[in-house]
């Protein structure tokens, strides 16, 4: 499942993201986007890297937990975070806060085990510019990404 929203002060419509393929991984000033990848996960975060490792991207730290994510950010900004919901010492939903405490307008896609509505629409909420469920193909997390950076 891939869903797709907009950080707001309010809910606005969320919808499934469709086929189409943006390819928007540089930033306008020819420097490469800078991605922190955050899962409990050390698979996980090896199959995120390769996946979006590429032209364009600059993976900058991956994270184990919420509160090495929050640490990690500090020091490396970047511009968008590949978080997971449930993970030790403090959650996906918690640190997508924190981070966004830290850097507003960083964009920071849920990919979750957590498949239902409820919590795809609480990290949405909390300002995830998308949710995307596990298991992942290599397309679809692309896919996934691409409309998070291009937003």
């Amino acid at each position: 499942m891939i869903v797709h929203g907009y950080r707001s002060s309010f809910m606005r419509p969320v919808h499934l993201v469709g086929e189409k393929h943006v390819t928007a991984l540089a930033k306008p000033q020819g420097e490469p986007m800078k991605l922190m990848i955050v899962d409990d996960s050390s698979i996980m975060r090896k199959a995120i890297e390769k996946y979006l490792a590429g032209a364009g991207i600059e993976i900058v730290g991956t994270a184990g937990d919420g509160k090495q994510a929050v640490e990690l950010f500090k020091t490396t900004l970047p511009d968008v975070v590949t978080l997971d919901i449930t993970m030790p010492e403090m959650d996906g939903l918690q640190c997508l806060e924190e981070l966004l405490k830290i850097k507003p307008d960083v964009k920071v896609m849920v990919v979750s085990a957590l498949k239902d509505e409820a919590t795809a629409l609480e990290a949405l909420k909390k300002g995830a510019r998308s949710f995307l469920g596990k298991p992942f193909t290599p397309e679809s997390i692309k896919e996934a990404f691409d409309q998070v950076v291009a937003d």
